[in-house]
């Protein structure tokens, strides 16, 4: 039989974590295998890009699982079943399709950033109907699989310490070419750092300094009282701008705060983060390449 569609994995790979045990997303395929009967030639069917087109589809199948948070995933390569992934097993649907995980906020997230990345529906749910360009099509995949990216970006910066967001901050601005190669850059974040993580020296005096704060939230929005903390903080150093990272988001009361104090501050938000770490290639790597090429029209007139 041909390999199923990505779709079709979720609900057997669900069954499988059904124990509460962590497993690699190898032994899952494997699993899959078997349970779908598939042979050795449909293991080497791939994807015009060289891909073994099996793995990807079970890779896909598990991440949206994770972006509907009915798996996490506690190390590297490995999937686990959440709570809310326990609950979707005791009334178990014929499949899970992208059109059940809609019924969960954080896929329809997912989705919102996908659309937001330019793409509209997310390659997997658009119908093979629809007539679509080469381009599109790799637009659309491109987007989706940024957008997952985002999320999955954010869920491994939640799980390490908090002084790896500290760390990570600095790193990532330096790759925005903050400090430069004259400048430096400065690990503050301990119990008696004064309010500030990290700075920036921009110049080899240190005369043209950023200020940093980070804080790893998973749900909590920072509010109007840590921003009066960290420019409370600026003060204390005598600077006057700076930049305030968070995994989660800002409330309203904290972004109307500083709009109308005379400090330049900078916030960056979750959603930010990872778009900026995706953009400078803090965390991630390049998977793989596609050329799309079209006629020359100077080389035929």
């Amino acid at each position: 039989m041909a390999v199923p569609r990505f779709y079709e994995f979720m609900l057997p790979i669900l069954h499988h974590l059904a124990d509460g045990e962590p497993r690699h997303w190898r032994d899952l395929r494997e699993k899959c295998v078997g349970e779908f009967g598939l042979s050795e030639q449909d293991r080497l069917e791939a994807t015009p890009g060289g891909r073994p087109r099996l793995d990807n589809r079970v890779l896909w199948a598990n991440t949206y699982l994770f972006q509907a948070g009915l798996v996490n995933r506690p190390g590297r390569g490995e999937v686990q079943i959440t709570d809310r992934g326990r609950e979707v097993l005791t009334n178990p649907p014929d499949v899970i399709d992208p059109s059940y995980l809609e019924r969960f906020p954080e896929y329809r997230d997912f989705k919102s950033r996908t659309q937001q990345q330019g793409a509209g529906e997310p390659a997997a749910e658009t119908s093979t109907a629809e007539k679509v360009t080469p381009l599109e099509s790799i637009s659309t995949a491109v987007a989706e699989s940024t957008a997952a990216l985002h999320g999955e970006l954010l869920q491994r910066i939640i799980a390490q310490p908090p002084e790896f967001l500290e760390h990570l901050v600095l790193k990532l601005l330096t790759a925005m070419g903050y400090g430069g190669q004259a400048g430096a850059v400065e690990h503050r974040g301990r119990s008696h750092d004064g309010g500030i993580d990290g700075i920036i020296r921009q110049d080899p005096l240190g005369i043209d300094r950023v200020y940093l704060q980070a804080k790893r939230y998973t749900d909590a929005a920072v509010g109007r009282p840590s921003m009066q903390a960290f420019v409370g903080a600026l003060h204390g150093v005598q600077a006057d701008r700076g930049v305030f990272i968070t995994t989660s988001r800002f409330s309203q009361e904290a972004r109307d705060y500083v709009e109308r104090i005379p400090n330049r501050i900078i916030l960056i938000d979750g959603q930010r983060l990872a778009e900026l770490m995706v953009f400078y290639d803090v965390g991630v790597q390049v998977e793989q390449t596609f050329t799309l090429k079209r006629i020359d029209e100077d080389f035929f007139e």
